[in-house]
């Protein structure tokens, strides 16, 4: 079975630093570098929204606006593992943050839910004031 496993959540308080981990196993991802990798997030109440996606090689990247310059997606293909660099935490980036897997070529812009195959568990994120 494929699976993406995030780590690296936890409490942190207003501009501070988390970085996100997300590792893929399983036969789908014995060529992780064929997939569109994405990090999502969604807080209580509101629709799940993309933050961040990256490319098959790392090369080209997208940012919310909201994250924008705070923000960094990363991958590690020889690991089959997704990063997510974030700093300047802000009370407002407190959610759920999932990790997404999209066999390229996607079918759907970046952004969008149905774009992806494969969804991890999530890890909570809260930012204190």
């Amino acid at each position: 079975q494929a699976q993406l496993v995030e780590s690296g959540g936890g409490l942190v308080q207003a501009g501070g630093s988390l970085r996100l981990s997300c590792a893929a196993s399983g036969r789908a991802f014995s060529a992780f570098s064929r997939y569109f990798m994405a990090w999502f997030r969604q807080a209580p109440g509101k629709e799940r929204e993309c933050v961040a996606a990256i490319t098959l090689n790392g090369i080209t990247t997208y940012y919310a606006d909201s994250v924008k310059g705070r923000f960094t997606i990363s991958r590690d293909n020889s690991k089959n593992t997704v990063y997510l660099q974030m700093n300047s935490l802000k009370p407002e980036d407190t959610a759920v943050y999932y990790c997404a897997a999209g066999g390229s070529p996607i079918s759907r812009p970046y952004y969008y839910r149905g774009a992806y195959d494969y969804w991890g568990q999530g890890t909570q994120v809260t930012v204190s004031s």
